[in-house]
């Protein structure tokens, strides 16, 4: 079964952007990250108009099938891993533990931390994320009643990456928050615990006898 947790942003990310710390509050007017804001929009927006303008360029489905898929993937690792932490400061993830059990969490940043968050570049955010998905389900619609069913398995594709980031940067937004400080600190300690036991059980063990080196005495 798996488990929801809530918890603040880390600010130790192992991803260093460098400027990300240092952003100066006079410069909120500005755009804080322009590259990344363009990346963004541009796997955005890429995916979407390869898919309407695809037949005037190619004639191949396979290669056109590809190309979108490609572009999704891209616009689905981004926004999850990069755009989502740069832009609004939340981000969520997902891992397994030693029980085999999945744990999803939804981190946001909290306090003076959300202070670096630009406002112009979060706006730019929801408005891509919540409206690419909706984008998506008219040509849904549209590919369902037009009965294009080789078209139709590549939106629903679409649909399901682009509405897993926009319900777990909601679930990030909007989730009750939770009195831990990071799951991730809690699973590497209680790796380390486990390590730290095992090793002192096995030095206070006692030695097992040889009985080739013990001799008889009369």
């Amino acid at each position: 079964m798996a488990s929801v947790r809530n918890v603040p942003l880390l600010e130790d990310d192992t991803l260093d952007f460098g400027e990300e710390d240092h952003i100066d509050a006079a410069k909120k007017g500005s755009f804080t990250h322009p590259y990344v804001t363009f990346i963004y929009l541009a796997f955005r927006g890429g995916s979407i108009a390869t898919y309407l303008l695809c037949g005037f360029f190619s004639n191949s489905f396979i290669a056109s099938f590809v190309f979108i898929v490609l572009l999704l993937s891209m616009d689905f690792w981004t926004v999850k891993n990069v755009t989502g932490r740069l832009m609004v400061g939340l981000r969520w993830w997902n891992y397994v533990d030693d029980n085999g059990q999945s744990h999803w969490v939804f981190e946001s940043r909290k306090g003076q931390s959300q202070n670096r968050v630009n406002d112009k570049e979060a706006t730019i955010f929801w408005l891509a994320l919540v409206a690419t998905p909706v984008i998506w389900g008219i040509l849904f619609v549209a590919a369902l009643f037009s009965f294009s069913l080789k078209w139709l398995l590549l939106v629903i594709i679409a649909l399901t990456l682009t509405g897993a980031n926009l319900y777990g940067y909601l679930k990030c937004k909007f989730g009750s928050s939770e009195s831990i400080t990071s799951v991730t600190s809690d699973f590497l300690k209680k790796q380390v615990m486990q390590n730290a036991v095992s090793m002192m059980a096995s030095q206070a063990s006692p030695p097992t006898a040889n009985p080739m080196n013990s001799t008889n005495t009369v």
